[in-house]
């Protein structure tokens, strides 16, 4: 496996200042090597002796440094005339070592739990979180790049290919979507610790209210009056006689009213009543039909079905879905954005609660220090093996390239400095011999 090329190799050669900066060190170190040789051939045609013996100390020396320095840097990129000459080429025959070296370098200094947990502990992320929110300007830029980021994820969903994909994902799952199950499930919470006790005592107390309104009673007594009027026409005149059909009517819906409430208060009152019995039976039989009766499972699942194929429903979700992407969308681009304002807002609010709240700050700052420690120890090794993994897989030729480019200008400072330091040290065992043989 080999790194790909867009990874490692640089654009052309002359768009790359260090490739650049690299020849014109290279050619500058060659160069004072070329003058050394020069030098040390006219020295030595000239005889060598008197300022000819200085020249040719210095250049002798300053040409032997030259070449030993640059042998030694280009050994560490290939073989130095292509020769294979042993522990050269030292980077890429050493890639797996290097691959490991630097993984576990990362993984000991970078993803080491104990000492990323004391860098965030000094960053304390819940104080910095608080400054950053309690500055307007940095909230308001934040919230400008999240109204972007919203007209962007519309302009994604108003794309055909994209909504057919959404459509489609939603209806494969609603068909797979065993309804009746679910609907077991919500009602088995729903009643748990007797909570559909508490629906029928407010739907009982709800029913009360509506009961004893004189609105309602007035329109019971009317119904009363025009049903007996319609049915025993001859009773109620015998009945107008001795008194008001219409004010007996008032009467008997009043007590009517008086016996459906005094029933209602009897079902609040009693938790064994009959009436709140039979309700918890019938509620507890449904939950279990729904996971065990296959007509009731039916039943629910070709609802659901009715639901899912009709065109009807289908039109009415994407018009409605529609509506809310383009309100969303003339909100969102509007600098004045009612969601904008109450992000702006909100993230406000939390900013000056965090400034005063010193627990909250501690509470967020140990959820993010477990959280650290937890993803530290899970990516050591997955990061360790995967950038070992990495280098290994590298071209040798394209990170030799890329390594030279990189600290190749600098290391041609060796050669240069190997040139001149050879030259001196010449120059002074010349001098050394010379004042030995002058001695002598």
């Amino acid at each position: 496996m080999s790194l790909p090329m867009s990874a490692l190799r640089s654009s052309p050669a002359v768009a790359d200042p260090r490739l650049q900066a690299l020849r014109r060190m290279q050619a500058l170190a060659l160069g004072l090597l070329g003058l050394a040789i020069a030098g040390l051939i006219t020295a030595t045609a000239f005889g060598g002796q008197g300022v000819w013996g200085w020249v040719k100390a210095f250049c002798e020396a300053a040409a032997v440094g030259a070449l030993a320095d640059w042998f030694a840097v280009v050994a560490l990129f290939r073989h130095p005339l292509g020769l294979p000459i042993p522990h050269t080429a030292l980077i890429p025959s050493n890639k797996a070592r290097i691959a490991d070296n630097l993984a576990e370098f990362v993984r000991d200094h970078f993803l080491e739990p104990k000492a990323l947990l004391q860098k965030i502990a000094v960053f304390d992320p819940a104080a910095r979180l608080s400054q950053w929110l309690s500055d307007p300007d940095r909230v308001q830029s934040w919230v400008n790049a999240a109204r972007q980021w919203g007209l962007q994820a519309l302009d994604w969903l108003d794309d055909r290919r994209l909504q057919q994909g959404l459509k489609d994902l939603v209806l494969d799952a609603l068909q797979r979507w065993d309804a009746a199950q679910t609907a077991g499930q919500v009602l088995t919470v729903l009643t748990r610790d007797g909570r559909h006790q508490e629906l029928l005592d407010g739907t009982l107390d709800k029913i009360g209210e509506f009961l004893n309104q004189d609105e309602v009673k007035k329109r019971v007594s009317a119904l009363m009056v025009k049903h007996a009027r319609k049915e025993w026409p001859t009773v109620i005149t015998l009945v107008n006689a001795v008194k008001s059909v219409d004010s007996l009517a008032d009467s008997l819906a009043d007590k009517l009213a008086s016996a459906l409430m005094a029933e209602l208060q009897d079902v609040l009152r009693d938790p064994d009543h009959p009436v709140r019995l039979a309700y918890g039976e019938k509620v507890e039989d449904f939950i279990a039909r729904l996971r065990t009766d296959p007509a009731l499972i039916a039943r629910v699942q070709e609802l659901k079905t009715q639901l899912v194929d009709n065109p009807a429903v289908h039109t009415y979700v994407e018009g409605l879905a529609q509506e809310a992407k383009n309100w969303l969308r003339r909100d969102l681009s509007d600098p004045n954005s009612h969601i904008g304002l109450h992000l702006h807002t909100a993230l406000s609010d939390i900013g000056h609660r965090l400034a005063r709240d010193a627990s909250l700050r501690e509470a967020i700052n140990n959820h993010i220090l477990n959280t650290a420690e937890l993803l530290a120890q899970d990516l050591r090794s997955g990061v360790t093996e995967h950038i070992a993994a990495t280098v290994k897989g590298w071209d040798d030729h394209a990170l030799v390239q890329e390594m030279e480019r990189s600290v190749g200008k600098d290391l041609q400072f060796i050669r240069i400095n190997g040139t001149l330091v050879g030259g001196l040290v010449g120059v002074g065992l010349y001098a050394l011999t010379t004042q030995l043989h002058w001695l002598h």
